[in-house]
């Protein structure tokens, strides 16, 4: 589809973008200044020339046979001119200028087409459209740019003890948290939701409500119900209507996670605790959101951090730890484990920086070591 560029932020590009024409359209100046000819210069001293003219940004193009021009940032170098010397480095006076010596040939001159040459590839089909790719298609003069439908996702949460946040609640119950959290993560992915609301603890229909959400949408997409509880119906109700292609995942928190489909439509189902959620989502489905919009996805790149504590754990998951970030003495930056631990502390997400990842053959590591820190910036 095709979308303008104030509309197309965060959106997939649908095909590779090629340069209709230059960038810069023509030759110009990078800085207030001067305007010459380098072979007019003296070889290792200073140069007196007459001032022939000057040009503004947007006046047409002159032309310069000796001397030099008067010109402004942005405005057209004029032809002929090969250099140009910025005005704090000149004596003007008397209609004449006088450059130092050491002047270099094409200094503060941007060339037609040195940024982008006309039919050259500016971006690659698959990409998920950022604020500088949107100034870069202006600046080529495009108005509007083709992007991939946006995937649907059908979100659903379980439980009984759920309850919409702003309604009154029953002594045993919790406002829904994990759909608030998902629905933002989603539109973050770019996806469009399908809010489905709270499903209760009933196998009965629940198969069904999971078919119809699946008739319009791309990705079927719940928390809770898929772990082993008697009340965690999610797995049977997607076995019932199509296929689970596997179960647990070793990440921690987030083991329970199912994938798979729900007549024929992918389906994901991620645990109840929130930080699980979280990082279910953020490991799990948002590659899989990526490959249904078409973009080209790489995952995260992690960055060293050096560690404020020591954790000893069971190998054999890989374990993300909730930090916040600080400088040491030395400059280093050092990463704090939240006191919150548990994987329903919500607060432990919003009030740290990111996540410490640990791999899966890690069983101990001390404060002073370095780790690999993920920023949730980068996650979504």
């Amino acid at each position: 589809m095709e979308l303008p560029l104030a509309e197309a932020d965060g959106h997939v590009l649908a095909r590779a973008l090629i340069a209709p024409r230059d960038l810069p359209p023509f030759a110009n100046s990078a800085v207030d200044g001067y305007a010459i000819r380098f072979a007019d210069l003296a070889a290792g001293a200073a140069t007196s020339l007459p001032v022939r003219g000057r040009t503004m940004a947007g006046e047409a193009r002159a032309a310069l046979e000796y001397g030099a021009w008067r010109i402004f940032t942005g405005a057209p170098v004029p032809e002929g001119a090969d250099t140009i010397v910025m005005q704090e480095d000149v004596v003007a006076s008397d209609g004449a200028v006088v450059l130092p010596a050491g002047i270099v040939l094409g200094a503060n001159l941007r060339r037609a087409g040195e940024d982008v040459a006309c039919g050259q590839e500016v971006l690659s089909a698959g990409r998920r459209l950022r604020p500088p790719d949107l100034g870069l298609l202006a600046a080529l003069g495009l108005a509007h740019v083709t992007v991939r439908r946006c995937p649907r996702v059908a979100l659903f949460s379980t439980g009984d003890e759920l309850t919409e946040p702003g309604g009154l609640l029953g002594p045993a119950a919790i406002y829904d948290a994990n759909r608030a959290m998902l629905l933002a993560m989603l539109v973050r992915a770019g996806a469009e939701v399908v809010d489905l609301g709270i499903l209760r603890d009933e196998a009965k229909g629940l198969g069904q409500r999971l078919r119809e959400a699946a008739c319009d949408c791309d990705l079927v997409l719940t928390s809770g119900g898929v772990s082993v509880g008697e009340a965690d119906h999610v797995r049977d109700a997607v076995l019932t209507c199509g296929t689970l292609d596997l179960w647990r995942v070793a990440i921690k928190p987030g083991k329970p996670i199912a994938i798979g489909s729900v007549a024929g439509t992918p389906f994901i189902g991620l645990p109840g605790n929130p930080v699980a959620v979280f990082v279910g989502f953020a490991f799990v489905a948002r590659p899989l959101i990526a490959r249904l919009a078409g973009e080209s996805y790489a995952p995260p790149i992690a960055r060293p951090v050096r560690l404020g504590f020591a954790h000893a754990r069971k190998p054999g998951r890989r374990e993300f730890l909730r930090v916040s970030l600080e400088y040491g003495a030395d400059g280093d930056v050092i990463a704090r484990k939240h006191r919150g631990e548990g994987a329903g502390s919500l607060a432990s997400l919003a009030q740290s920086d990111g996540l410490v990842v640990l791999a899966e053959d890690v069983a101990q590591v001390e404060a002073g070591e370095a780790a690999s820190f993920l920023p949730y910036a980068e996650l979504f």
